[in-house]
């Protein structure tokens, strides 16, 4: 295995002259080659006094491992695929950055996909993926993903698969989500406790779970407190900033009454406050205004707009910390898949903080 790492090696640094090997480790030191071979991956039949020797002369000479050798070794490249739906949204980038924090605590590297929100593309992403022989994946599904079938085929290839956020419910394989149902209540209820009463929700008209428990959330805090469900209030769409600024003109337009707006995301959330301040509508007096996801620009607008934190760091540090442990098992699906809620919370800012009032039943 040895002399095949060593061709391996020389072979890739034909085409870099001045890149340094293991044979010019060992005759700087006039030693074998496969004793610096064994020193560098501290094989116990080589002394201390030789691993400190190869190593102190590999760093003096600028030697930087061959990835492609090392993983002919070991079987593995170190490299996971992590694939996004898109990442101008500041949610799936903060996520991407926990994971790979943790990664590369833990000598991986990851390779970055987005699919932005196409099946299509997230299908070669997935192929991108296998063809680079990753170790595992890490995913959250497209807009466009209704059936799991290509992250099945990984699954049923025994290539590690684990996501985060938007997770096909078909697929029992390890997650990381936080609590939407909750967050949803969390953020109605909220409007709810201010005083407002005609609240609207926007949402997606896709089936995607993580949209629906927000919208269930939504719908069992108006209950709980006794406020009737109109269904002119409940709006599927796509979420975007002209989204927002559409429903609310679209509501205006149609002499519909509403005080407070709910939205799935914050993109939404901003194009309703730019609309309502538009048309002279008062935040929060006459309408309050509450998002999901905690966008940095949330914090930054006027008014700044309530949401719903979604921890994105630590999302993506959690499901980063549960792949390895369970990669470090072994037989990855072996075991039965762990599933990570982590609790919402709700950051009450100046777009819905009006006079408070306590809710209650029946009012």
């Amino acid at each position: 295995m040895i002399f095949l790492l060593l061709a391996v090696e020389l072979v890739i640094n034909l085409f870099d002259l001045k890149k340094v090997t293991i044979l010019d480790i060992a005759k700087e030191l006039n030693i074998t080659f496969s004793t610096v071979a064994r020193a560098l991956n501290d094989h116990p039949a080589i002394s201390a006094a030789t691993k400190q020797s190869v190593r102190e002369t590999a760093e003096r000479l600028g030697y930087r491992p061959n990835k492609v050798a090392s993983s002919l070794r070991s079987g593995k490249t170190k490299i996971i695929g992590i694939l996004v739906p898109r990442l101008d949204v500041s949610f799936f980038s903060s996520v991407v950055h926990g994971v790979e924090g943790v990664m590369n605590e833990n000598g991986y590297t990851i390779l970055l996909y987005q699919s932005q929100e196409s099946l299509k593309q997230e299908n070669k992403g997935i192929e991108t993926f296998l063809r680079s022989r990753v170790d595992g994946i890490i995913a959250s599904i497209s807009l466009e993903t209704e059936v799991a079938g290509s992250y099945a085929e990984i699954r049923d290839r025994n290539i590690p698969l684990a996501f985060f956020d938007r997770v096909p419910p078909e697929l029992n394989v390890p997650s990381v989500t936080i609590d939407d149902y909750r967050g949803g209540f969390m953020a109605t209820e909220h409007l709810i406790a201010s005083g407002y009463r005609r609240i609207v929700h926007i949402n997606q008209y896709r089936n995607i779970n993580i949209f629906n428990e927000r919208l269930r959330g939504y719908l069992d805090a108006l209950e709980r407190y006794g406020i009737p469900v109109d269904e002119r209030l409940i709006i599927r769409g796509d979420f975007s900033l002209e989204f927002g600024r559409q429903c609310v003109r679209d509501l205006l337009a149609e002499g519909i009454d509403f005080d407070a707006v709910f939205t799935l995301e914050d993109f939404t959330a901003m194009g309703v406050v730019q609309e309502l301040k538009a048309s002279g509508k008062r935040i929060p007096e006459e309408v309050g205004v509450v998002g999901f996801a905690n966008e940095a620009f949330t914090s930054l607008v006027s008014p700044t707009i309530s949401t719903v934190d979604q921890r994105t760091v630590e999302m993506g540090e959690e499901i980063a910390r549960l792949f390895l442990k369970l990669l470090k098992k072994g037989d990855y699906y072996k075991h039965k898949p762990e599933k990570l809620v982590l609790e919402p919370k709700l950051l009450i800012r100046e777009s819905s903080s009006r006079r408070h009032f306590p809710p209650s039943s029946g009012r």
